[in-house]
């Protein structure tokens, strides 16, 4: 039995249909890659949650596939902001309720803004954290936009 985490607990509530995925992680290689590879995923629809803060509009979530890196400027620019810098990562728990490595965009202590990157747009469904290491949440690109008021918008790098 899967452990409630209060992002699949906030699925539950808004009767969004998801399914689990149980992993095996390593706290010194919490990388996007390496869990894809392990668990026979594409890594570019494992995205990863990160966490940062706006000179103007304080604390700001950005949803990236596994490959990609976040554009700062991008999203600064996105958010109504004139500089980004990311969390460290002793103040995640704090701010959102989860630990580096088990961030899920669903169900932090504050509805932050949330940005996904557009390049979720090319699959029907993707991967996100579930709330705690070891888990992740495979759920549609639309129910994700919903359960957090997402906004999709360009905001990683250019990869050549």
């Amino acid at each position: 039995m899967i452990k409630k985490t209060n992002a699949l607990r906030i699925l539950d509530r808004k009767k969004i249909a998801y399914e689990t995925l149980s992993y095996e992680y390593n706290e010194e290689n919490l990388s996007v890659k390496k869990i894809a590879e392990n668990n026979y995923l594409n890594v570019d629809n494992v995205f990863k949650t990160l966490v940062v803060k706006g000179d103007k509009k304080g604390i700001i979530v950005a949803v990236i596939s596994g490959q990609e890196t976040l554009d700062l400027k991008k999203l600064a620019k996105e958010s109504g902001n004139k500089k980004i810098t990311l969390i460290a990562v002793k103040e995640l728990l704090g701010l959102t309720g989860y630990i580096r490595g088990g961030c899920s965009p669903i169900g932090m202590k504050k509805n932050f803004p949330v940005f996904i990157d557009t390049k979720a747009s090319q699959f029907d469904t993707i991967y996100v954290n579930a709330g705690m290491r070891g888990l992740l949440v495979k759920l549609k690109v639309d129910d994700l936009i919903l359960a957090c008021q997402a906004k999709m918008v360009s905001i990683c790098n250019e990869i050549d």
